[in-house]
């Protein structure tokens, strides 16, 4: 794939981007792990300074780099802005909270013999971030803030669509004080990132993308004898009990799987309703799903734009045309716009498909697009068994005033994060990960922060 901006709303290509060369990515390597070597020796105090300095430029820059996002990967100009703020609000956290999160932690030294023990956090040193394009600024400034202020250093490889907010984030941090090579942008396509992981100089990596990326990345890290964070798809179930506010249910179902345009891995995917309620439940959906604007991502009006990429937008056509013929029904949308219409861009309507069985592709892969399924059950038990039938494990959400029932499904789902009554989100509060085909590892809150340090033991005799 080239490196280069194609505009989704038009197919048209923008800006090409040359690859790094071999001596460009030796450079930068070595760049990294000067910095690294420089960022163990500064303060907690001068990182969460230099951390709140890049919250600054966010802030003052958020209507620019958003502009760019929408530009490069269709999201609706108003997300690219929200996204923009909760990049700073993360900067922001990591600034006040960090220092706590890797404060040394004494242990027992009576216990142990020593006059004084304890745990301490350092930096593992360079990291490699090989970054999505659905979240363009979030997915990697979410890894970056906590790596930063441990005193990493880091090298983002982002997805090839999006160079343009790869080069904002490569500059972002050394224009907020951080050392100059401290966190870079690599414009390098996938074939060249085992080298990367490959070289002594980098400690770790973390990716965010898909399964099959994943298992290509944790292999080599493995082979390398490198710590990994892999954060991968999700079919993430939203399950809607007799007790819940249908109503509510609906409207926060809708966003819920539309929101990014559909491409989102914590998206609610499949919609598992009891049978008590599926009728009222799926009227109220298919009306919402149904009412929304589609159309120019840079329209305020605007709430679904299109698909990133032609490749993404034919697999969610292929998925539903495949359902279709095997006997699912659709509910509202299935069909994407001719040629020409919304601006020749790659768009595809809201879509809800009910009578989904095993035998269809959609009941086992993940749909990148703002298509829902619905299930029918007629328990809780039904309900939870179905969630889990996946390989599966990023989020989940479940809908009930009843608290016993609320309690019993949180322990039962198979997921990385379970939301009562909302939609699964990202915070910078609460860990963020998967299990199962969705990876390991956590992002956010403390123990994201921890993710990418040396948990050094000490031991001082008395």
């Amino acid at each position: 794939m080239p490196i280069a901006t194609v505009n989704p709303a038009t197919g048209r290509t923008e800006r090409v981007f040359e690859e790094l060369t071999e001596a460009e990515l030796e450079q930068r390597i070595a760049a990294a792990a000067e910095a690294a070597r420089l960022l163990r020796r500064t303060s907690f105090a001068d990182r969460a300074r230099w951390l709140r300095a890049a919250a600054d430029l966010l802030d003052a820059e958020r209507d620019e780099i958003a502009a760019t996002m929408t530009r490069e990967m269709g999201k609706t100009l108003a997300s690219a802005r929200a996204e923009a703020a909760k990049c700073a609000t993360a900067c922001r956290f990591y600034a006040e909270h960090g220092g706590r999160f890797l404060a040394d932690e004494p242990a027992d030294a009576a216990a142990v013999g020593a006059g004084r023990a304890l745990a301490r956090y350092e930096p593992l040193g360079v990291v490699l971030a090989v970054m999505p394009w659905n979240f363009p600024l979030w997915q990697a400034v979410r890894f970056a803030a906590p790596a930063l202020l441990a005193g990493n250093a880091g090298l983002l490889k982002h997805a090839s669509n999006v160079p343009q907010s790869a080069l904002y984030l490569g500059g972002l941090f050394a224009r907020a004080g951080f050392p100059e090579a401290a966190f870079q942008a690599l414009l390098i396509g996938a074939a060249r990132v085992d080298a990367v992981v490959a070289d002594p100089r980098v400690a770790a990596v973390t990716l965010t993308g898909s399964e099959g990326a994943g298992r290509a990345i944790g292999a080599s890290a493995g082979r390398h004898l490198k710590k990994a964070v892999l954060e991968l798809g999700g079919s993430d179930p939203f399950l809607v009990l007799p007790s819940a506010d249908l109503a509510r249910a609906a409207e926060v179902a809708t966003v819920a799987r539309t929101q990014n345009n559909g491409q989102s891995c914590i998206a609610a995917k499949r919609f598992i309703v009891h049978d008590a309620v599926y009728d009222e439940f799926a009227a109220h959906f298919v009306a919402s799903m149904s009412a929304l604007v589609v159309g120019d991502p840079m329209l305020p009006e605007t709430q679904v734009g299109p698909l990133a990429t032609r490749q993404g937008r034919d697999e969610v056509e292929e998925l539903v045309a495949d359902a279709v013929a095997k006997g699912a029904k659709v509910l509202c949308g299935g069909e994407r716009p001719g040629e020409g219409e919304e601006g020749g861009g790659w768009y595809y309507p809201p879509t809800v498909l009910a009578d989904v069985t095993p035998e269809m592709k959609v009941f086992h892969e993940e749909l990148f697009g703002p298509v829902a399924v619905l299930f029918r059950v007629a328990s809780a038990d039904e309900a939870l068994e179905v969630a889990n039938a996946t390989r599966f494990g990023l989020g989940s959400a479940v809908w009930t005033r009843d608290e016993r029932e609320a309690e019993l499904c949180t322990a039962a789902l198979e997921a990385g994060a379970v939301f009562v009554n909302g939609m699964t989100t990202s915070y910078p509060e609460l860990p963020f990960g998967g299990i199962k085909a969705s990876g390991f590892g956590r992002e956010l809150s403390e123990h994201g922060i921890r993710e990418f340090c040396n948990v050094k033991t000490v031991w001082a005799a008395a």
